[in-house]
């Protein structure tokens, strides 16, 4: 209330006077308090503050530089992982195809094989009736022969005559004939 009534009567001046009167406000101190506090503010700037915002600017610059370098980082890895199910994909599909191929190579080897052990066997059976044949006929040679020397040795016999090589020949191409029929 007296701040009212001092403003009406007095003016501002007679307040402030009253106001550092009753706080014991000192010019000259306060004049010497405002340098030192200056001075202080000067010193924390220049060799406080700036370094302090010097540095907070500098790790905000690499904690951007992190962000973009993990925003970087996780590109690279998303494509790389893409990379990979490619790749991954891919090898699939040759390793895949690589297994068809080889079964049905298996499959045409196993038929070749097959074919030519068929090939091989009747090549054997060839031999083996074409042996057989030739092995027939020498037997039937030996036996015409055996059998026309007994033929002319049972003649022989039964007729008690010696009998001339042509006789011989002639009865031994005689049974030849009868057993060739």
């Amino acid at each position: 209330m007296n701040l009212i009534i001092a403003a009406s009567s007095g003016g501002v001046t007679d307040i402030l006077r009253e106001t550092a009167e009753t706080f014991g406000w000192n010019w000259k101190l306060f004049l010497s308090q405002v340098i030192s506090f200056c001075i202080v503010a000067y010193l924390l700037q220049r060799f406080a503050y700036k370094p302090i915002l010097a540095l907070l600017e500098e790790r905000r610059r690499k904690i951007e530089e992190g962000q973009i370098n993990a925003e970087k980082i996780r590109k690279e890895l998303a494509e790389a992982e893409k990379r990979y199910q490619e790749i991954v994909t891919k090898a699939n599909a040759d390793a895949q195809k690589m297994i068809d191929e080889a079964r049905e190579s298996a499959a045409h080897l196993s038929e070749r094989k097959q074919q030519e052990a068929i090939a091989a066997a009747e090549q054997i059976i060839a031999k083996a009736r074409e042996a057989s044949a030739i092995e027939h006929e020498r037997t039937m040679e030996s036996l015409k022969r055996e059998l026309g020397r007994l033929v002319v040795d049972t003649t022989a016999k039964v007729a008690g005559k010696v009998l001339t090589p042509e006789d011989q020949k002639r009865l031994q191409e005689e049974a030849a004939r009868q057993l060739a029929r």
